[in-house]
């Protein structure tokens, strides 16, 4: 990026005018008739043997882990930390509504599709809503509104590599937390507990999916270790 961009900060519209005006003269690295194919590369690939390694020593009575004599557990300013959003209001933990929005107006919501749209394209996995990525990735490309096409774009990363549940799929819970971002409300307290709820479902089984964000906790190890 210019020198005239790392010496101050500039909003966001200034930045995408940019970077259009950079690719438009250097081209960008793609090949001619490129199409990605994100949906089949949405397992984010992490130190399996550390975190298999790591888990053996999550202690499920305490929630914390136990090496030798040293307990040690992430907490909230860790996570807040590693997640970037200290400017999110801490005083405003996310919690499930009593009257919360269906999971058909929190799409539209984000998406700013109709709601024969939205319904036509939610599917039932198991237990859970969803919406396939593939439906996300067209209304990317296609939709007319800049600042939807975004949060689309950062809905998909969170649902297909953040927290990864249904291949493929963007899970209902996703949707839930990304719309309270909006919010200015901190989600770091309920990824703690999932994570720790996940611990205990994984030392317990003693095999499966770590589907709470394993990114996130093996930073927090590494910062520690």
């Amino acid at each position: 990026m210019e020198n005239e961009f790392l010496d101050k900060m500039e909003d966001n519209a200034a930045v995408r005018v940019w970077s259009e005006k950079m690719q438009l003269e250097k081209g960008d690295s793609l090949t001619d008739g490129y199409t990605s194919e994100l949906w089949n590369f949405t397992c984010i690939s992490v130190d399996e043997h550390l975190f298999r390694a790591l888990a053996q020593f999550w202690n499920s009575a305490y929630n914390c882990f136990t090496f030798g004599k040293v307990d040690l557990v992430p907490i909230v300013e860790e996570y807040t930390v590693l997640l970037r959003c200290p400017r999110i209001q801490a005083d405003k933990a996310y919690s499930r509504a009593v009257n919360a929005p269906t999971f058909l107006k929190k799409l539209m919501n984000i998406t700013g599709m109709s709601e024969q749209w939205v319904a036509a394209r939610i599917k039932q996995k198991r237990d859970n809503k969803c919406i396939p990525w593939r439906n996300l990735k067209d209304l990317i490309l296609a939709h007319l509104n800049t600042k939807k096409k975004v949060d689309v774009f950062a809905l998909s990363i969170y649902g297909l590599v953040v927290f990864p549940k249904a291949l493929g799929y963007v899970d209902e819970a996703v949707t839930d937390l990304f719309d309270r971002l909006d919010k200015r409300v901190t989600p770091v307290p309920i990824i703690l507990a999932e994570t720790f709820k996940s611990l205990n479902a994984y030392r317990r089984a003693g095999e499966g999916r770590f589907i709470e964000c394993a990114q996130f906790l093996l930073a927090w190890f590494h910062s520690h270790f």
